[in-house]
């Protein structure tokens, strides 16, 4: 008899998320029965190629009455709808969905009598790219997972629903709606509000031989690369969190505004004390497990100017079936002294190209 937490799932929706999820099941219990609505089912033929999934199907309502956990995985609005359509179908089966956001989706819960049997649940993770073509197990592992049930939800459901998160290796945590929903808005959704605006404000303020959009490298691309995510989602995302980003929002223009008058009287050392704060707030962040903003797996490498010098590296890589997501050469070498960076589809990859480009004689700027 397995002790995995769960036998049959239904999935309303297969995007990333819900399909690096069916997967990890999949992975973790061979046996499990997974079910899938979608509204357009032949575009999980391959979720079926897989094995993956046992059935998809294009009727919300076709739902096995023993199914042991539903998981909501489309945008929030969607979700409400979807549960709006299957309240009457359902029985006592836990219901989840992967949302950042929760306020929307509890208070719709709470309104259609669903409390005692839904408990929300956000895995931190993600990927640039979308859609269950792009879902893996992996990016689950070591992943916060974070569940928010109410006060109202069954505390058995939460302690079993624990216990699976566990399973797929993912690292477990609770808060509760509310509080969940004003953390992403502080270390996930403003900060994508702010780098959306710092390019835009590179752009603004270019030149016409575009002087800036040339030399932005480095640091400025690190910081800003999360301006690049769905427009779409995002503006879901700050439709369900408008008054818990405005807070923050209002916040962080405050302490702009401090900043502006600190370097308009010149007290620099006031500077100095907030890059020294900053610094040794963010050093204490821990490095274990993933968060909602994933990281760049990238190393920069110093090479010489020369013809075939980055073919080398790659054909040096590709030797040890080492695969390279992107390559390229960074002319603005204030942030790292390499000419080349690298960067790898995940940490396990670059950790082990690591030391093959080190014995190769080359050095790496991490």
């Amino acid at each position: 008899m397995s002790d995995f937490p769960f036998q049959k799932f239904h999935f309303i929706g297969l995007g990333l998320i819900g399909g690096s999820i069916a997967k990890a099941i999949r992975k973790t219990e061979t046996d499990a029965v997974i079910n899938v609505y979608a509204r357009h089912p032949e575009k999980l033929n391959r979720a079926l190629s897989d094995k993956v999934v046992n059935k998809v199907t294009d009727d919300i309502t076709d739902i096995d009455l023993d199914t042991d956990v539903i998981f909501l995985c489309a945008p929030t609005g969607a979700n409400i709808k979807n549960l709006e359509a299957i309240k009457d179908t359902i029985s006592d089966i836990l219901i989840t969905d992967v949302g950042s956001v929760k306020g929307d989706i509890q208070k719709a819960v709470d309104d259609l009598g669903l409390s005692s049997v839904f408990l929300g649940g956000h895995p931190m993770t993600g990927k640039e790219k979308t859609g269950y073509e792009s879902a893996d197990a992996a990016i689950l592992e070591n992943a916060y997972y974070i569940l928010t049930p109410s006060d109202k939800t069954k505390p058995e459901y939460t302690e079993r629903f624990t216990g699976f998160v566990k399973q797929i290796h993912s690292i477990p945590l609770t808060a509760a709606p509310g509080k969940h929903d004003f953390a992403t808005a502080a270390i996930s959704h403003l900060p994508h509000l702010i780098a959306a605006t710092l390019v835009k404000s590179v752009k603004d303020h270019d030149s016409s031989d575009e002087l800036m959009k040339t030399i932005a490298a480095g640091g400025f691309k690190d910081i800003t690369r999360i301006a690049s995510s769905d427009p779409s989602m995002w503006e879901n995302i700050c439709r369900s969190n408008t008054e818990n980003i405005r807070v923050l929002l209002r916040d962080y223009i405050n302490e702009l505004e401090k900043t502006d008058k600190i370097l308009a009287t010149g007290d620099f050392d006031q500077i100095n004390a907030l890059f020294k704060e900053s610094g040794a707030y963010r050093a204490s962040m821990p490095e274990k497990g993933r968060g909602l903003i994933q990281p760049i797996n990238r190393i920069y490498v110093d090479i010489p100017d020369e013809s075939g010098a980055i073919a080398g590296i790659a054909t040096l890589l590709a030797k040890y079936d080492i695969s390279i997501m992107n390559t390229g050469i960074t002319h603005n070498r204030e942030q790292a002294e390499g000419a080349l960076y690298i960067e790898f589809y995940d940490e396990e990859t670059m950790k082990k190209a690591i030391p093959i480009v080190k014995d190769a004689g080359y050095k790496l700027i991490l």
